[in-house]
């Protein structure tokens, strides 16, 4: 990692709001971690010092307008959570190494990447671990990289980059102006909802390998990270192709390149798995709600505001049929979230006597709960979010990317640097699959 040249627990500049606020019905069901992430930044005439005290004048500020970031949860029983604006602070850690950039290759997200990234130690009590780890970390080539570690029960990413952009702002030296809504009360479940009125899939048991009574042998299986890249012309032609094979059936709207890429990932996987042709195969994916709610969430609402919806088919059909087949399937999971669907998701969670079910469905090492590794997927896109920009004074990254996927099956597709409309596509699997996996998401396209 390097050596830690100073650490600091930075707390809100001034008197912020206290007290005990409810976290929503869509909070409670986020595993207990700290979302990993991390920017890379070219060689920069400022010293790690400096920098470091930039960081940590424009973080207690920041903290201001964004003070639960500086609190802490609590257990309030059922696996249920509360939030203590205590002004506790967050974490700030300096670290000078001698490593170069050039060593970390193309930025997957491996061991040496997660080392970047502050950790944690959750075996602790819950209300001890600052919600906000932040690592700068100055190589001996002059570069840098800033690792930040989010809890995943305050932000989704959505959130989080609304939370770094204005972060920035004040390191620059520029007004913060673009404050966060955070009632989070709005995303709990409707008095009027005393039970779901759909059923939901994406709580349920995730399928199993045909004629296996659990997923443990498949959990303990060895995997690694890919790091994926679809240039513009390849990310239109798996958007026409998708579209050439569209069911007649279909006259909606065009599929989406996104619909096309998570179809694409999802054939590509099974083929690589070599299932048998009657396996089922659950595809998840990460939508958020904030404009699929009547009325929508206000503007910058700050919290959990995407919800998982699911397809389900069997490998057979997925390999046997066109791409538009598999885009049609997460077409019609997406298509699901709508506003009385998301409202019956938040009465799901709200009859549960207890949640702690829900938490372990991501938890890394977790052994209960569902699993999105084979023969599943789960897929987060970032393909909307603003994730570049993050300029705290000595210019623009050159990479930002998740530090961490914590388990087989899971998928980050997030836009290339420089808008060039390349896609940039991160996953982890089994180590037995990657190779088939990368021939056929190439050859496929």
């Amino acid at each position: 990692m390097g050596k830690v040249v100073a650490t600091y627990t930075v707390r809100p500049a001034r008197e912020t709001p206290g007290g005990y606020r409810c976290v929503s019905d869509s909070d409670q069901v986020r595993a207990l971690t700290h979302a990993p992430t991390f920017y890379f930044y070219p060689p920069v005439n400022v010293s790690l010092e400096s920098a470091t005290e930039i960081l940590r004048d424009s973080l207690s500020e920041a903290l201001v307008i964004f003070y639960p970031l500086a609190g802490r949860l609590h257990w309030i029983g059922g696996g249920r959570l509360e939030l203590d604006c205590n002004a506790l602070g967050a974490l700030l850690i300096a670290v000078e190494s001698e490593g170069k950039i050039d060593d970390y290759g193309d930025f997957r997200p491996t061991p040496e990447i997660r080392a970047l990234i502050p950790s944690v130690d959750y075996n602790k009590p819950i209300d001890e671990l600052p919600l906000l780890l932040v690592q700068l970390t100055k190589f001996s080539c002059g570069s840098m990289s800033l690792g930040l570690g989010i809890s995943h029960t305050i932000a989704d990413g959505l959130s989080a980059l609304h939370f770094i952009s204005e972060w920035a702002k004040i390191a620059r030296g520029e007004q913060a102006n673009s404050p966060p809504f955070l009632d989070r009360s709005v995303l709990l479940a409707p008095e009027h909802l005393t039970a779901p009125v759909f059923d939901h899939p994406e709580f349920g048991p995730q399928p199993l390998l045909i004629g296996k009574q659990d997923n443990l042998e498949e959990r303990k299986r060895e995997t690694t990270t890919l790091m994926l890249k679809l240039s513009k012309d390849q990310v239109e032609k798996l958007k026409d192709k998708a579209n050439k094979d569209r069911s007649p059936s279909d006259n909606k709207r065009p599929y989406t390149r996104y619909e096309a890429i998570a179809g694409h990932i999802w054939r590509s996987a099974c083929k690589a798995r070599q299932h048998e042709s009657q396996q089922p195969t659950l595809l998840s994916i990460i939508v958020d709600a904030r404009n699929r709610m009547e009325p929508p969430l206000p503007p910058r609402y700050f919290g959990n505001g995407t919800f998982r919806v699911t397809a389900e088919t069997t490998s057979g059909e997925l390999v046997s049929n066109s791409l538009g087949f598999a885009s049609g399937k997460a077409r019609q999971a997406i298509e699901k979230a709508t506003h009385e669907y998301l409202q019956s998701s938040l009465a799901y969670v709200k009859c549960q006597e207890d949640v702690t079910q829900f938490r372990n469905f991501h938890t890394v090492g977790c052994a209960k709960g569902a699993f999105y590794g084979n023969p599943n997927l789960e897929i987060t896109s970032w393909a909307r979010l603003p994730i570049y920009g993050a300029d705290f004074g000595w210019g623009q990254e050159i990479y930002m990317g998740p530090g961490g996927i914590g388990y087989d099956g899971k998928v980050f597709v997030f836009p290339g640097q420089g808008q060039d409309g390349s896609f940039v596509v991160a996953l982890r699997l089994q180590v037995r699959h990657v190779d088939a996996f990368q021939k056929f998401f190439y050859e496929d396209i």
